[in-house]
């Protein structure tokens, strides 16, 4: 089957990032009072650190933190300041995987994230389908998915999801396009887009 190429190597590792300069961590992470609340209910240093990362990497970029995965030292000091637990707890934190498990399902039920799936997963893909006829590159048709699931409180699939389902929406707007076309005709693209063969950038 034809593998199509949305993002470069460097655009799909900075779409999913967690947050490492100031303004991102100022518009995203600063914590409220009923925050602090629920973090604050977790019994060990280590979980209300993990806990408050969890929370804050769900609100941006729109995914739980993974095992292994590099924690900007700044993002870390930035949450821990605010709980008064230092960077150096979150090494004991998720040693048990069920403690991973139950602080994601504990937020997705506190703050009503929902996974995309199902139901969510159809109509995201209905909006997705009407913002690619109007999209002006991958990239940026890529960026705008990301931010309608944050947007909707969804939680933001791997970067090989989020480039299928763009892949699919594009080809789906073009031959949308050339079939409103009428016969002979050389189909108009939308304002500001061209047609697949140079707005993406695909291999087979």
């Amino acid at each position: 089957m034809a593998r199509r190429t949305v993002l470069t190597g460097r655009k799909r590792d900075a779409l999913l990032a967690l947050s490492a300069d100031e303004s991102t961590l100022l518009q995203h992470h600063v914590l409220s009072d009923v925050d602090l609340g629920h973090i604050h209910r977790r019994r060990r240093p280590q979980n209300r650190l993990g806990f408050a990362l969890q929370l804050c990497a769900f609100r941006y970029p729109g995914c739980l933190s993974q095992p292994g995965e590099l924690i900007p030292e700044i993002m870390l000091a930035f949450i821990g300041a605010q709980i008064g637990i230092s960077s150096e707890a979150l090494t004991g934190y998720g040693e048990r995987e069920a403690t991973r498990y139950q602080h994601s399902i504990a937020l997705q039920q506190l703050y009503g994230y929902r996974p995309f799936e199902g139901a969510v997963r159809k109509e995201t893909l209905i909006w997705l389908r009407a913002a690619a006829e109007g999209a002006r590159t991958n990239d940026g048709l890529a960026a705008e998915l990301v931010a309608e699931l944050r947007r909707r409180k969804i939680s933001v699939p791997g970067i090989t999801t989020i480039e299928r389902c763009c892949a699919d929406a594009l080809v789906a707007a073009d031959r949308a396009i050339v079939s409103a076309s009428p016969i002979g005709s050389t189909p108009a693209p939308p304002s500001g887009s061209v047609l697949c063969s140079t707005r993406r950038s695909m291999t087979r």
